[in-house]
């Protein structure tokens, strides 16, 4: 802190320390502010210009499409390393050696059964039950069902409930999925990959045989790798600020699903898949919408184009792309959706329009033409997400609760009326 940001105010200067992050980020620390000038604090709806911690896990950089994990970029994570190892390294600080990888496999693998009474819960919910919902409810209920791995102060209970949790969540999310689609419940396969057994969870049906699409599956694990982890997001900083007054793993795992759930944050990828079915809907014109949404006075919006952080490109996206053209080139989809996003894709690409605004397609694009191929529903496309958010719920969690950051307790600026006499009901 070598440097001083200071203001003035009713004719004081105030002096507030000046922090420079190893990205050459710069923060101006005013928690003393409040205290130091009497009151005053500083009004940040949607904390868009505040920073709430100081973290090591992710660095992004919006204007240049930077994304990077403890120092590893995105684009190296994707392409050299399965969704366990980034898991590991966004939780632990640094890639697994072979012999700490095979034991953080294992101990997941220990942690896949989930209890039989959770499946009293799921029963009670209708089979009209958003796949959300019943996942949000079922982790929190983890908490209830394993009381032991609740104590944040044990660096021991830390690490069983983030085994624990990798493990079951899964098979929440799978079941979830299986309720909506009024299937069966499958039970984990050890012998298959994390990946692989969340996708044989999901679609295997008793009377036929279960068998990986490798296509598929290299698609999926780089899609959720690219999910793992995004600064301090809507669903990320919920996780942090329930986790700081102390909960649970579980319950603020929970409550970041709730918050991911939003569709302005993880529904994201679905609003791509219905505004493609609005096009068909209305003749399938793609030029038509294209000039919609260059026109200012039309209330359309091209959904999974551009992005509130990335003011470039989405690097996330340019990973996903290609494989989203394997999997329809594999699968042989011959959906009309789909064939309407890549005519929207090739459109919107060449023309100037977008690139000059560089309205370009994000992850949500690519992501929700990919689930769209495997029939995976709608309602699926977010618990896809936190399937693959998860790592860096936990990530973010365990490095607030080893900072032993001070519960989360944000200010307002009271707009109501002042002192009033109250008066009895005969008087009003």
């Amino acid at each position: 802190m070598s440097e001083i940001g200071a203001f003035e105010f009713q004719g004081k200067r105030y002096e507030f320390p000046v922090e420079i992050g190893t990205e050459n980020e710069i923060s101006i620390d005013i928690k003393k502010l409040r205290g130091t000038t009497g009151g005053v604090i500083t009004m940040d709806p949607g904390f868009k210009n505040t920073g709430s911690c100081k973290s090591e896990i992710t660095f992004l950089d919006g204007e240049k499409g930077i994304l990077r994990h403890r120092g590893y970029a995105i684009e190296d994570l994707t392409k050299k390393a399965s969704f366990l190892e980034v898991a590991y390294l966004i939780i632990f600080g640094e890639l697994p050696t072979k012999e700490q990888f095979a034991k953080f496999e294992a101990d997941i693998k220990k942690n896949t059964l989930v209890n039989e009474e959770m499946k009293n819960i799921l029963d009670g919910f209708p089979r009209s039950a958003h796949p959300m919902g019943v996942l949000s409810s079922l982790t929190s209920a983890l908490t209830a069902f394993h009381p032991e791995y609740t104590d944040v102060q044990s660096e021991e209970d830390m690490y069983n409930a983030i085994t624990k949790i990798l493990g079951e969540f899964p098979v929440l999310a799978a079941w979830a999925h299986s309720k909506n689609d009024g299937k069966p419940m499958n039970y984990a396969d050890n012998s298959l990959g994390y990946i692989e057994n969340m996708l044989m969870m999901m679609y295997k049906v008793p009377t036929e045989k279960y068998k990986t699409n490798p296509v598929v599956l290299k698609a999926m694990e780089e899609l959720l790798i690219l999910h793992q982890d995004h600064e301090q997001n809507c669903s990320t900083s919920t996780v942090r600020l329930v986790g700081s007054s102390h909960a649970s793993l579980f319950a603020s795992i929970s409550a970041g699903v709730s918050a991911l759930w939003g569709p302005l944050h993880g529904g994201a990828n679905q609003a791509v898949i219905e505004m493609l079915e609005e096009i068909i809907a209305d003749g399938g014109d793609v030029d038509k919408f294209i000039n919609k949404a260059k026109d200012k006075n039309d209330p359309f919006r091209l959904m999974g184009f551009g992005h509130r952080v990335y003011k470039n490109f989405d690097p996330r996206a340019l990973i996903i792309k290609g494989s989203a053209d394997a999997v329809l080139s594999n699968l042989g989809v011959t959906d009309p959706t789909l064939k309407v996003a890549k005519h929207l894709e090739e459109v919107a690409l060449s023309d100037p329009y977008f690139a000059e605004r560089k309205l370009f397609p994000n992850v949500d694009f690519y992501s929700g033409i990919i689930y769209r191929a495997l029939g995976i529903p709608v309602e699926m496309f977010t618990v896809m997400f936190a399937i693959g958010r998860l790592p860096g719920w936990i990530a973010q969690w365990k490095e607030m609760r080893m900072n032993n950051e001070p519960i989360g307790r944000p200010r307002q600026l009271y707009m109501g009326e002042i002192k009033r006499d109250f008066k009895n009901v005969s008087e009003r």
